[in-house]
Parts: C-alpha cells; structure tokens; sequence
C-alpha cells in the first residue's frame, strides 16, 4: 500500500490497518488526494469507527505515489500517547530518531524533516489537540514543504487547516463492506433486502458493520436484524433517526456486547486496560480470576476474536491482539462501572514489572533478539505500568525499579531521550526503597552519558556512588563507577577512564557479576588501552570479551569487541578480515536497532574502502554516515581519539578524487537512508571494487604520520586513532 518512505522505521510502526481488504470510499480517495494538493493541512474528522485511519493511510501512499521528488510518507498513532509532553517523542520514534541526542526533540525534527517534501499522518490526536495543534503550527511554519494529514474527532483549530469530515458509508458500499467481511468469516451473504436493510440500520458506520459481519457464523441477517431492533429500543427508548452518529456507533457496539456471554462481557471489559496490543500469556495473568478462571480465557478470547471485537496480528514478537479504540473505550466504561478498575490496572502492573525483570535477565544469552522484538512490542503497556506506578505513592519504588531495569531497552534499542524522562521523573520520587533508587540513578547517569550530557551525568552518578557508599551496596557502587569511568572516556581522558574502569571490573568479580554490563566494561578498557597505544592488550581483551559472548550466545556487547578486533586487523594489513569482523558486527547491530554501532561501523567501512582503492564509495559511506549521526548526537562525540579514522579517510580520498568530485559522492551517500545505508556498507549496494591502494602497513595519504609497520601503527594509535567507540551502548545490571 505504501509509496516511497521516509528514512527510518516509520512504516513498519504502522499498525495493522490493512489487514483486510479496503472496500469502497472511491470518491472520498479522489477527493482527500485533490485536497491535500491544494493545503498544507488537511484534517480528516468524523465519528469513531467510521474510517478515517484507513482512508488516510491509503490517501498517504497514493499522495507519496504521485508526488514529484517526494521523499515518502508515514503514520504517527498517537492514541496510546497519554502524555503531552511525549507527543515529540512519539513523531521522533516513528521518524527512526532514536533519541539518541542531549538537543530538544522539536530541534531533532525540524533539522531532520529541513528540505525535505513529504507528509506526515498525525492519527488519533484529539485527547492531545493542544499539544498536537503547538507542534503542527510551528513545523508547518519552519518547515515549506512539509504537509500534514490530521485524523481524529475535532479540527486542531489551526489558521488554514482544511476539513474533510467523513461521512459513513454510502448503502452500496456499506453493502459491499459487509458482504465482503462476511466472505472473511467464511460465510456467503446476498445482496438482498435484509441485508440492505441491515447496512441502513448501522447507517453505513465501517465499524458497526464489520461487527455484525463478526456474528454471522452464528445468526442470519434475518436475526441481526430482529436483535438489531430490539437492542436499539433498549438503549434509545426510539426515535432512531434523531440520534447523533456518535451515538449509534455506540449502539451498535452496545447490541454487539449485549450478544456476547456474561464471561465474554468480562474479558472484554478487563480486556481494555492494555495499552494497544498484548499476548495471550499477559491477558490470561492480568484478566483471570474473580469469576474468569486462567484455563477459560483462550477459549473466550477466541469467541471475541471471532466476533470482531478483538484483532489479531502477527509480529516478531509473535501472535498479538488488540481492540478498536472505540472498543476498547466501551470496555473501560464497563471497567469503571464494575469497581475492578484500581485492581486490573496493578495486576497490569505487575505482569509488566516481571515482564521487564525476565527481559533483562535474558538480555545476556541467546535470546537478545527475542527480547529486543518484545519490549518494542510492549512499549505501550511499559509506559502505563511506569505511569501507574509513578502516579502512586505507594508505588514510586516500583516505578523506580521498572525505570532501571529497562536500561536495555533506553540504551541497547535506540530510546535514550524517552528513558531519561522516565528516570528523571522516578528519581524525583522519594520511595524508600533505596536499592530501587540507586538503580535509577545509575541508569539515569548512563544515559546522559550516552547523550554527551555530561554534567546531568556526573550528577547522577555522583548521587548514586554517595548513597551506595552509606548504604554499603557493592553492586550499586560498582555499577556508578563503571559509568564514571564510561564518562571519562568519551571526553577523553583516558587515564582516568583507565583507573575507573579497572577499578568497577575488579568490583564487578568480587560480588561475581557476569552480564552484557561487565562485558561492555571490558570493552571499553580496552578502548582506552588502544587510545594510549596498547593495541595488543586492547586485543586480548576484547578476544576474552568475543570467547565469553560466543560461550553465552551474547551478540550486543560481542559486535563491540569485534569492532575493536576489525579495526586492529585493519592496521595490520588484513582488509578482508576487517571487512568480515565489521559485516558481522553491522548485522547485528542493525538488528539492535543500534544507531549508534551502524554508524560507527560505517565510519571504518569507510576507511578500509579507501584503503582498498575505492576512494568514491568511500566517500559514499562517508556521506551516508554523516546523515545518520545527527540522529545519534555530537558527530564522533567530539573526540580528538574518535574523529581521526574519519579524518584520515577524508584526506585519501579527496587526494584521490579532488575536493569537487569528493563532495558530490558524499552528497549521494547523505541521501541514502538507514537501510540503503547499511545495505550499501555490506556490499549490497554496489560491486566491490578491486584493491588499489596498498594497506595501511604503509602511511595513509593526508595523515602525516610515518610508519614501518603494524607496531608504527600501533603507536600512532595512543595518540589518534580510535580502534571503536563501545562507550554509547552497554551495560546490563542485576543491581
């Protein structure tokens, strides 16, 4: 359905909208296209279930389609946003802005979207209009040929916003519609009079209809009908055409829970406090008990499903399920309106907490990429077991443990700006629960180190080492000095980050800690062993690091080590080697969705290209990875040690090539987004040239430095030459 996309993940964050067919609005396309052509903003309104979030997914792909020199499109779904202040954010993670950046999240996006045609899908904004209204005024006015397509119950109230209200279906479509979702159900239905007779009573209203289709396994159209009727007397007392749509809507979902079995009624209403989607382990914890035994829930799950009530969808993380949000919402009424609310929300809760501990647990063995796949598909329901916890009083340690432990999740999966705020917020909290605190701060600390924010961070850590020290938590204090010592090295004082880091390895195996966290340690000692000229010793370290990981079926903190060994092989002469140390590292990292490592792979891809002759692709990787670092942070973190591979690359091949033909081939390498990118580093993109240039055993054109050899090389590397930066991603606690 999609035309060409925007950079980043925006696409495969849409939600299932597509799963089956799009049925009739042939006009409502047309005219929604023509509109969008004449305004910068166009906002679709209507009532809940009418369609609007798929009309204007397939009004996006046809726009994107048609559009000269558009760069793509994508969809923001902002219901699950509950926060304001998270609206950025959410347009950040579907812009596959990691976050990974100490700037304000609106100087992020209006640096990213500069220039550049293509329309942005703002869907399900109306609880967060002021907020939603702010930042669409101030992108539109910045940004020329940005355009925005708005879908939610009400205008945002912007001076020039186009309306298109959206009206139910016309009686042939609204025919087809249901005809066709019979088909789904694996029922035939007529083109008849009762079925006509059905549309117009559902007055056309998608979701109405698709409900009823949900029960024709089990009722004629006669029977709806006559069910219809009754269901509608009941809950207007009459007068069926002088209700507003809202309201029939509502009717129609109504009748659809009146049909349903007293367990079914339930499992829906408790159903509802899951934020978006879930699986069925977490609906059978948090929804059995009390009148629903655990053993039951599947089978009535499975009757909901089939009713349409409930959708299904497969994703990495495996079969999941959701509701509407009209749905959903009829179901949090009947929720309130038990009094079971309070308890279905802390039994939520609960599932997620223990949902994290064993994510973090598993983060360190074979299961990474199971892990990471299912904390992206649970983010929703994370951010409500956080909000809970963080809004009672009783449950401030709790938010503050939850916060910490998915340090993985903020440092390893590309969400650093979303994590601080939520331990920022978690350490404003006094929880008594000083080990839950502690956590927090560390991880607090970490991730503005990883920011480049170095003052927030050695307040954190600063706070965290003094209460560890009083308190006489081994584990905690060693985790704060470990990322002091991460601190150390990105500003580039590697004595002290040598002495840091010793001292938190040496910590780690007195209380016997072993976890991504230590290797990453031992990762960036070695770091700091290269920077002061000891590539040996930063090789044995991290071949230690590369045996460890591959005994435990690590791959995170092991594409570090094998960055460090690449960048060795490299200096020694051994091009193929370090392609293949680099390949396999770039591989899973992208996988991490590791923003950070791709980067810095690409940027020694770059450097071995050009030692192999290839001075224009080169300078391709050089472009590509310049578009990807403001997305990371500060380029080469603004580190003498980081940029001099960089430099080094940059003064080849603009010898080779002239600074007018060097420049044009970063420019093509700068329009390639992550997956051309990464695709282009791995060889995908083009074919590999023969070598030319010989390798770095001699010294590199524009780098002014002499050598006979490796151990030259060696040497010169304690005073420029970064062998890898591990430094923005690692750490694994069990504190």
């Amino acid at each position: 359905m999609r035309g060409p996309q925007v950079p980043g993940p925006w696409a495969d964050a849409d939600p299932p909208l597509e799963l089956t067919a799009f049925v009739g609005r042939s006009a409502e396309l047309a005219a929604l296209t023509a509109a969008l052509g004449r305004a910068r903003l166009v906002t679709v309104t209507g009532t809940g279930g009418v369609g609007k979030s798929r009309l204007a997914v397939r009004v996006a792909a046809r726009w994107a389609a048609g559009a000269p020199g558009a760069a793509g499109w994508g969809r923001v779904d902002l219901a699950a946003v509950r926060d304001a202040q998270f609206v950025e954010y959410a347009v950040m993670e579907a812009l596959g802005l990691t976050g990974r950046t100490s700037r304000l999240p609106r100087e992020t996006l209006l640096e990213h979207l500069a220039g550049r045609r293509m329309l942005l899908v703002l869907d399900g904004f109306e609880h967060l209009a002021p907020a939603c209204a702010e930042l669409v005024a101030e992108l539109l006015r910045k940004l020329p040929r940005l355009g925005v397509l708005a879908v939610g119950r009400r205008p945002l109230g912007l001076a020039g916003e186009r309306l298109f209200p959206l009206a139910p279906l016309g009686e042939d479509e609204a025919v087809e519609l249901f005809t066709d979702r019979a088909r789904e159900q694996g029922v035939t239905v007529a083109d008849g009079a009762e079925v006509r007779e059905l549309c117009r009573r559902l007055d056309g209203i998608p979701l109405a209809l698709e409900l009823a289709a949900g029960r024709l396994r089990a009722l004629s159209p006669a029977q709806l009908l006559q069910r219809l009727d009754d269901r509608f007397r009941l809950l207007t007392g009459g007068g069926r055409d002088a209700l507003p749509r809202h309201q029939t809507l509502r009717t129609a979902i109504g009748w659809s829970h009146e049909l349903c079995t007293p367990a079914e009624r339930l499992l829906w209403a408790r159903l509802s406090v899951f934020a978006r989607t879930f699986d069925l382990d977490a609906a059978e914890y948090v929804c059995s008990g009390d009148g629903l035994a655990a053993e039951d829930v599947l089978d009535v799950l499975s009757e909901l499903l089939a009713q349409s009530v409930v959708s299904r969808e497969e994703t990495p993380a495996g079969p999941r399920y959701g509701m509407l949000d009209t749905v959903r919402a009829y179901g949090a009424d009947w929720l309130e309106a038990t009094g079971d609310a309070e308890r279905l929300r802390r039994r939520h809760r609960d599932w997620y907490l223990g949902l994290a501990t064993m994510c973090e647990l598993d983060w360190f063995s074979p299961r990474q990429r199971e892990v990471a796949a299912r904390v992206d598909a649970e983010l929703p329901n994370l951010r409500a077991a956080l909000d809970v916890s963080l809004t009672d009083p009783e449950g401030a340690h709790l938010g503050q443990y939850l916060a910490g432990s998915l340090w993985f999740c903020w440092v390893g999966c590309g969400r650093l700006a979303e994590g601080r705020r939520w331990l920022e917020r978690s350490v404003e909290l006094e929880s008594g629960y000083e080990r839950s605190r502690l956590k927090a701060l560390w991880v607090l600390g970490y991730v503005a180190v990883l920011q480049g924010d170095a003052v927030p961070a050695l307040k954190a850590l600063r706070a965290c080492r003094e209460q560890a020290e009083r308190a006489a938590d081994p584990t905690a204090l060693a985790y704060a000095e470990h990322r002091t010592g991460c601190l150390a090295l990105v500003t580039d004082d590697m004595a002290r980050a040598e002495t840091l880091l010793r001292s938190a390895l040496a910590r780690y195996q007195e209380i016997g800690e072993l976890n991504s966290n230590v290797l990453m340690g031992q990762v960036e000692l070695a770091m700091t062993r290269a920077f002061q000229g000891d590539l040996p010793d930063a090789v044995r370290l991290c071949e230690d690091v590369r045996r460890v990981c591959d005994d435990h079926g690590e791959r995170w903190a092991r594409s570090y080590a094998l960055y460090v060994l690449a960048y060795a092989a490299w200096l020694d002469g051994d091009s193929r080697g370090a392609r293949e140390l680099l390949a396999d590292c770039l591989g899973h990292a992208h996988a991490f969705h590791d923003l950070l490592a791709c980067v810095l792979v690409i940027e020694l891809l770059a450097l071995v290209t050009v030692t192999d002759g290839d001075a224009a692709e080169a300078a391709v990787l050089q472009g590509a990875a310049g578009r990807l670092w403001p997305s990371v942070g500060l380029p080469l973190f603004g580190s003498v040690y980081y940029n001099a591979p960089h430099e080094r690359c940059e003064a080849s091949a603009r010898q080779a090539l002239g600074d007018a033909r060097y420049e044009g081939y970063v420019r093509e390498g700068a329009g390639l987004d992550r997956e051309a990118a990464v695709a282009r580093a791995l060889g995908h993109g083009r074919p590999r040239p023969p070598a030319g240039l010989p390798a770095p055993r001699g010294p590199v054109p524009g780098d002014g430095g002499t050598d006979g050899g490796a151990g030259g090389r060696r040497e010169e590397a304690g005073k420029h030459e970064p062998a890898a930066s591990p430094t923005r991603k690692g750490g694994e606690t069990a504190g």
